[in-house]
C-alpha cells in the first residue's frame, strides 16, 4: 500500500501525536512513557509502521490545546485514510492506537484520570 506524503504525514501526526496526548495528560515518567509507545507501536501492522519510520513525525503547533485539537483531527482523517486505502488495516487501527495509549499510561504502574480521559478523547475521535 502506498500513501501520498501528505497521507503519510498525517498518519505519523495521529500515532506519535496520541501518545504524546497521552503521556503529557498526566506529568510522570516521560521516558519509561516514551519507551513504551515505541515498544507497543511494534505491534502495529508492518506497513503502517513503514509509513511511521518514513519520516520523523510533526506535532501542530500552538498551544496544548491546538495540539490536541489537531492530533484528534489527525487521528480522525487517519481512519478515513486507512478505509480508502488499506481496508483490511482500518479495522485494527482504533484498537491498535487505544492498546498504545493505553501502553503509555501504564508505564509508570499506574493510570491518572487525565490520561484516561484523554484515551477516550483519542478513542472518540476515532470514532468519528
Amino acid at each position: 500500500m502506498t500513501f501520498t506524503d501528505e497521507e503519510g504525514s498525517t498518519l505519523r501526526t495521529a500515532v506519535f501525536g496520541a501518545m504524546v496526548l497521552v503521556s503529557t495528560a498526566d506529568p510522570g515518567a516521560v521516558d519509561e512513557e516514551s519507551y513504551a509507545g515505541i515498544r507497543a507501536m511494534q505491534q502495529l501492522p508492518p506497513a503502517l509502521r513503514q509509513v511511521l519510520a518514513a519520516a520523523p513525525p510533526e506535532l501542530p503547533e500552538g498551544s496544548a490545546e491546538d495540539v490536541e485539537t489537531g492530533v484528534l483531527a489527525a487521528l480522525e482523517r487517519s481512519v478515513r485514510i486507512l478505509n480508502a486505502k488499506a481496508p483490511a488495516e482500518a479495522g485494527a487501527f482504533p484498537a491498535a492506537i487505544v492498546a498504545l495509549c493505553r501502553e503509555v499510561a501504564t508505564a509508570d504502574g499506574q493510570v491518572a484520570h487525565a490520561e484516561h480521559a484523554m484515551i477516550g478523547k483519542v478513542e472518540a475521535a476515532m470514532a468519528g
